[in-house]
């Protein structure tokens, strides 16, 4: 990934280790995703909630969008990597042009009142962007959403050498007497494979090279060891920090965790060989980022009784939500991947009543009647009572009326009054 700081790659993988060790269970999860989100968020954000997200981060706030703006950069120099940042306002709000500048071109859209369309075209754009992986947009739009601001991942790779499948039925472990969708593959790159040992305990690693310059790497820990424990042996292992004895250099033996070095029979002389057995797998995972909002930064900015953002826009504004949707697929032929990740911004801080008006309210809530007068003559042209209102939406009820040819230029429409307003 050209043109990415050591630094930056380092910060984005750490946020990968301590969010691995926040989760148990089946899960998939992107870091990258999350990243940059955070950190132009951070470039906008003052007082305690800049402090949290830049410590969330790794990087001074007033370095962050930078940063963000080479990762984006970077992702979108990786081979079979599609990477898109999305940021929509609504209409009523008012950017600060120095912060929304700093953003890719073209990223900045905005929605009204149609809560439902807008849904769609938020839905689209992710189902777009991760080549229908991630269907939807992983939050949803509410009356009090003012900005949305999102990222999408979609990758892709061949093996370059392809796995064969086959029926596998594990003899032992939890998924002992199932019968497995088997992948088995044999090289003659035992390299591939290697061990490691961590405070935890130890980690065999393998790495399945894909044909456009990504590889999927592969990791199994000791049975006592937890999926936070082993995932962040594995973000060692993928930046050499942790030392690997590789599979040529390995004695005879139980050498690791499910890695077995053994002699076998054969009709000529071979070289040292890899034979690799996995399993084919799909997994999902729906993530809401403010359950772990220490991690990401965000506790403060969820203070919505005031603005966090004036660097964003002088409307106050926090957050709303934070989730990310996330895939991957590992098959026969190759991996795919991808995540969406938004977070939305509502309003924040109490509003300034400056003055004082008079309401006189009325609600027509129980059974209520009703007379139909000329104006002139003050004639009863019709009365009744209401005990049974029609329903919403008013279908097959005769209500689908124009009355435009009669509208009384000076009388005010309730914008909630079922008349759709002009995006």
């Amino acid at each position: 990934m050209s043109g990415v700081a050591e630094e930056t790659v380092r910060r984005v993988n750490g946020l990968t280790t301590r969010w691995a060790q926040a989760l148990s269970g089946g899960t998939v999860f992107s870091a990258p995703g999350v990243w940059p989100l955070l950190a132009f968020l951070a470039d906008g954000a003052a007082g305690p909630a800049r402090a949290e997200l830049a410590g969330a981060l790794g990087v001074p706030a007033d370095r962050a969008a930078g940063a963000a703006r080479e990762l984006l950069a970077g992702l979108a120099s990786v081979s079979g990597l599609d990477a898109a940042l999305g940021l929509w306002t609504h209409h009523g709000l008012a950017l600060r042009e120095e912060w929304r500048a700093g953003l890719p071109a073209g990223a900045h859209g905005r929605f009204g009142d149609d809560l439902v369309t807008a849904q769609e075209r938020l839905d689209a754009w992710a189902a777009e962007r991760t080549g229908g992986l991630v269907e939807r947009m992983p939050v949803t739009l509410t009356r009090d959403s003012r900005m949305v601001l999102a990222s999408a991942l979609a990758l892709h790779t061949r093996w370059r050498q392809p796995f064969t499948e086959t029926p596998f039925m594990p003899d032992a472990g939890p998924w002992q007497g199932r019968t497995l969708r088997g992948l088995h593959r044999r090289s003659v790159r035992p390299d591939r494979v290697g061990v490691t040992g961590t405070p935890d305990g130890f980690v065999t690693a393998l790495t399945v090279p894909g044909d456009n310059g990504v590889d999927v790497h592969l990791v199994l820990g000791e049975e006592r060891m937890t999926p936070g424990q082993v995932l962040a042996a594995g973000v060692g292992i993928v930046e050499r920090s942790l030392p690997l004895t590789a599979g040529g250099a390995l004695p005879h033996g139980h050498v690791g965790p499910g890695l077995h070095v053994e002699q076998e029979p054969a009709v000529t002389p071979e070289p040292r060989t890899l034979d690799v057995r996995t399993v084919a797998y799909e997994v999902r995972a729906d993530h809401d980022l403010l359950a772990l909002s220490n991690l990401f930064g965000l506790t403060t900015a969820l203070d919505a009784r005031t603005g966090h953002f004036p660097g964003v826009s002088d409307r106050p504004l926090a957050v709303g939500e934070a989730r990310q949707s996330a895939v991957a697929q590992f098959g026969a032929l190759g991996f795919r991947a991808a995540a969406v990740t938004a977070v939305t911004m509502t309003p924040g801080g109490l509003p300034e009543f400056r003055y004082e008006t008079t309401v006189v309210r009325v609600a027509f809530d129980r059974p209520f009647g009703f007379l139909a007068a000329d104006r002139d003559s003050r004639l009863v042209l019709a009365a009744g009572w209401v005990t049974d209102p029609a329903p919403y939406p008013a279908t097959g009820l005769g209500l689908d009326l124009d009355l435009s040819p009669g509208l009384d230029p000076d009388l005010d429409l309730d914008p909630d009054s079922g008349i759709p307003p002009t995006l």
